[in-house]
């Protein structure tokens, strides 16, 4: 390791004074113009994960569904997952040291987790399409080469894609083609295989208007489109020619406001989705014959996915662990419904998809969805293989999904931007400041149905207050009243919190 050419590098991505950050549910995000020396340092730390793990790492430079003026970073262990709690630790260590310190501090990390420093390392790179991604991805470069790794740039991905190069490299090919036609075809073959066991009302041409948030996710789909343009029509809005990265549109909007993205009109009976800025979440919706929007959203994604499946199973007559994993976010009604409807187990989790993951991982069957659309399905290959041959013999599913639709009640949450609140028991039950969660109790009394809890967001510098109650305007009054105690208990600046978004 040479000291002397990290130091001479880090002095031109040097650290503002006094900046402290936090490697969050997903890396490093704020404002673009304090993260320059965050992108040279996460290329330091690829590097020394590389050669720990003798694979290949991935850094991903984006902020998902962030404003555009924001950016971020997160790193992407060997099988294409979160990166490691205990290394999340060395990324802020890392991130926080101030110049004079770096060298100490790569030293340390080296010796804590017996790094070889002669083991080769190979880091592959991913942006999406904030203007200051581009310059980020070569900081990144920058702290990758000074420790002597080699580095391949695949430029323009959706997070997930990176995901999948970072698997593919690791799994020498087992996983797939570590390239974009790989990814395509293998994602286009699955999918052209899935439609083909469910019949389309009228004529069995199928379209869909996907709201592309103006992120990558429209540049993507533009190259995979003719993958599977033999039974698929695709429309795309907010495809990044006219207005902002996630502005009035994406599937944080979607689902936070509970209506269509800005420029999309629906019909009814029209398919209609939203992805993210880095195309890593996506949720469903429709509008009903008399006008009403409906949000398929990861609960309801959730809740038909472990459906199907646990049908499926059902048919192999196999005693297989099944499990749904949620974090507090999840709608209580969904939660109900599978447990007491389908039968199927649900585990609560902290926010974020790591948690969620890593959970599911234990059991046959994992099923995980965020309610904002991050999530999949996991299970073993012997048992995708007795899936797959069972799925071409059931009928249709379409009744079913409707009638499950009809269960689970519209429910959303709320966003403040307060102080900082400290949680527990998986972010459902405040700790400070004194007497907040006692007041959340005394207010989710009054409703039917209810439950509320806040926390601080895992990606943004804001308190989040969730509530749900019986009906919408119920939800709507439990929502502001947290919202008020929390301006009351925790300090709140500002005008108070007034109904509604």
């Amino acid at each position: 390791m040479d000291l002397s050419a990290i130091t001479k590098h880090s002095a031109l991505h040097a650290k503002p004074s006094g900046l402290l950050l936090q490697y969050g549910t997903a890396g490093f995000r704020m404002k673009a113009e304090h993260l320059d020396h965050i992108m040279f340092r996460m290329g330091l730390l690829a590097v020394l994960r590389s050669k720990q793990t003798k694979s290949t790492i991935g850094v991903m430079v984006t902020a998902s569904h962030n404003p555009e003026e924001d950016n971020g970073v997160k790193l992407v262990d060997p099988l294409g997952e979160m990166l490691a709690p205990s290394w999340e630790e060395h990324a802020t260590y890392l991130a926080n040291a101030e110049e004079e310190d770096m060298q100490r501090v790569l030293i340390d990390i080296s010796e804590k987790e017996a790094v070889d420093l002669q083991q080769d390392a190979f880091v592959v790179i991913g942006r999406d399409t904030r203007p200051s991604s581009e310059k980020f991805s070569q900081s990144v470069i920058d702290g990758v080469t000074v420790l002597g790794g080699q580095v391949h740039d695949y430029g323009l991905l959706t997070t997930p894609q990176l995901h999948y190069m970072v698997c593919c490299r690791n799994t020498s090919g087992q996983y797939g083609m570590a390239t974009i036609e790989g990814y395509y075809q293998k994602l286009s073959k699955a999918f052209v295989e899935l439609t083909k066991q469910a019949s389309c009302s009228g004529d069995e041409y199928r379209s869909l208007k996907v709201d592309c948030a103006n992120g990558i996710g429209a540049l993507k789909l533009k190259e995979m489109e003719h993958y599977f343009s033999q039974g698929l029509s695709v429309q795309l809005f907010n495809d990044g020619t006219k207005g902002k990265l996630n502005h009035l549109c994406g599937a944080d909007f979607v689902k936070s406001h509970q209506k269509p993205p800005q420029g999309m009109e629906i019909k009814f009976n029209e398919r209609c989705c939203s992805f993210d800025g880095d195309a890593d979440r996506i949720v469903y919706y429709y509008c009903d014959a008399d006008g009403h929007f409906h949000l398929i959203d990861g609960d309801k994604i959730a809740t038909l996915i472990s459906s199907f499946l646990k049908e499926l199973l059902l048919e192999i007559g196999e005693n297989l662990n099944v499990g749904v994993v949620q974090t507090a976010y999840a709608n209580g009604s969904s939660t109900r419904y599978l447990e007491e409807v389908m039968k199927v187990p649900v585990y609560c989790t902290k926010t974020g998809v790591k948690h969620l993951h890593h959970k599911a991982q234990e059991f046959d069957v994992g099923v995980y969805f965020e309610a904002n659309g991050h999530g999949t399905a996991l299970f073993s290959k012997a048992v995708e293989d007795k899936i797959n041959q069972l799925a071409r013999e059931l009928e249709d599913k379409k009744g079913k999904a409707a009638k499950i639709l009809r269960n689970i009640i519209d429910l959303f949450n709320q966003v403040a931007d307060r102080k900082v609140i400290s949680t527990t028991d998986a972010e459902r039950q405040a700790v400070t400041p004194p007497g907040l969660q006692e007041a959340i109790n005394d207010l989710v009394k009054k409703y039917r149905l209810s439950r509320a809890f806040v926390r601080p967001s895992g990606t943004e510098d804001v308190i989040r207050v969730y509530a749900e109650a019986d009906s919408q305007e119920s939800a709507d009054s439990l929502a502001h009243e947290v919202s008020l105690a929390v301006f009351d208990l925790a300090g709140g600046t500002g005008e108070r919190p007034q109904p509604g978004f």
